[in-house]
């Protein structure tokens, strides 16, 4: 009898669901050998807009006895899975002759350590992004070799930064230097993608049925689910329930979502793409889509940009009614620099909600974060001045890879591509260069 796999799926009725990394699942002589099982190392580049406040971001000393300031205070919980790292820069994202755009620049030059060519038309080059360059070498190993999320959708075409295409202030994702990854941002459309056809052919009868009746994917899986856990341990049947779980749940909130915003058209129309109004709900929802895709092992590698690059939000929930960029040109203003930590703080517990879902999933013998490299961070530091050197990054999960815990610093305007290549390096993947890369980052 041929052992089953652990990329088995549930599936029933169409749909085919992914399941977790299930240790049982497992050829029996594989189970007996650690090394062999060790789940796969998955990582994901979180970009923010406008830099921060870094006066509220930086610790006060290096080392590992420092105290998170009050911009990373929600990350408490996880400062032992957490490097600070200061004294990065992009310096391709500097204006090198090409005057104002710096934030199309920051954005475009972020996962390349490439300096864009200044064009609003069709003439875009800048690099190959980090995530790109690792879908290349692993991507073959999942049914996305990548995934491109994002809360503002994208614009490839147009100027819209001093004389810059949308397509740099836009995207973070770049296939070729010339082809940006275009991201989604619709949580309904990553959900489907993900569990609503399983890499199937779509039947889109079936598929528009199941939406008008508001039925979980996991109905038409429910008995195949049954079956499955007679065949596994303790410890594989109960992290099976908590992924089910975890996915009704999912879907429980995008279904509200979309019911409270009379997302079901009538017969004969289409049904609108829309995403959540709420802005919370909406980050969140993508950090649940992204998490799911992890932890059923559907990609490893990943890209979410929280906001376009020069992104002018309001934020009045938090009490900030004016925009982001137009805080972000705080001009020291003590009011404006306030706005400008209420964001910083917004988004930092946006990013503990994410790493709360990662360590809150148990695989192998730890948990999800331990299998995932996450970076976070901007490709702007002080968004006043629009200065690209000590940027705003942190690296998240690791497990036993990483000594986590600590605040790095390291000479001024260090590549951060340095740091990519160190990544990659973590993942297994061999790489001379990157970009604007001198050599791999020490992380001790």
């Amino acid at each position: 009898m041929t052992p089953r796999s652990r990329r088995t799926f549930l599936r029933a009725a169409g749909v085919a669901l992914a399941l977790p990394w299930l240790e049982s699942l497992l050829p029996r002589g594989l189970r007996a050998a650690p090394a062999t099982t060790e789940p796969p190392l998955r990582l994901a580049f979180i970009f923010f807009p406008n830099g921060a406040w870094m006066q509220h971001w930086t610790p006060a000393v290096e080392g590992g006895e420092f105290a998170l300031n009050e911009t990373l205070k929600p990350l408490k919980p996880f400062q032992d899975q957490l490097l600070v790292l200061s004294g990065l820069a992009q310096m391709q994202a500097a204006a090198n002759g090409d005057g104002a755009g710096d934030h199309a620049r920051s954005a475009a030059a972020f996962l390349t350590g490439e300096h864009p060519t200044k064009t609003a038309g069709a003439e875009l080059q800048v690099g190959i992004s980090a995530d790109q360059w690792a879908a290349r070498k692993i991507g073959h190993l999942t049914s996305l070799p990548s995934l491109e999320l994002g809360c503002d959708p994208s614009g490839n075409s147009g100027n819209c930064d001093s004389g810059y295409s949308c397509a740099y202030t836009d995207n973070i994702s770049w296939k070729s230097p010339t082809t940006p990854m275009g991201k989604e941002v619709n949580p309904r459309a990553v959900f489907e993608r993900l569990f609503g056809r399983g890499g199937q052919a779509v039947d889109r009868d079936q598929q528009a049925r199941r939406l008008r009746q508001r039925r979980s994917v996991l109905d038409f899986a429910g008995a195949e689910s049954k079956r499955l856990a007679h065949g596994l341990d303790g410890n594989d049947r109960r992290k099976l329930d908590e992924y089910l779980e975890a996915l009704r749940s999912v879907e429980r909130r995008l279904q509200a979502q979309e019911s409270s915003q009379n997302n079901l058209p009538p017969p004969g129309y289409a049904a609108p793409h829309r995403v959540p109004k709420d802005y919370t709900e909406h980050v969140r929802l993508m950090y649940d889509m992204l998490a799911l895709a992890f932890r059923t092992d559907q990609t490893r590698i990943a890209t979410f940009m929280l906001a376009r690059e020069g992104s002018d939000r309001a934020f009045p929930f938090i009490g900030v009614p004016e925009g982001h960029h137009h805080v972000s040109h705080h001009k020291s203003d003590p009011s404006l620099v306030a706005a400008v930590q209420k964001i910083d703080r917004f988004y930092s517990e946006q990013f503990a909600y994410f790493l709360d879902k990662l360590r809150t999933a148990r695989e192998g013998d730890g948990t999800l974060l331990d299998n995932c490299l996450i970076l976070y961070g901007g490709g702007i530091s002080d968004g006043n001045r629009h200065n690209h050197d000590e940027l705003p990054i942190l690296l998240a999960g690791g497990g036993k890879r990483l000594r986590g815990g600590r605040h790095l610093r390291y000479p001024p305007t260090t590549p951060l591509n340095n740091l990519f290549l160190r990544l990659f390096d973590l993942l297994g993947l061999e790489a001379d260069e990157l970009g604007d890369s001198s050599g791999l980052l020490d992380l001790g």
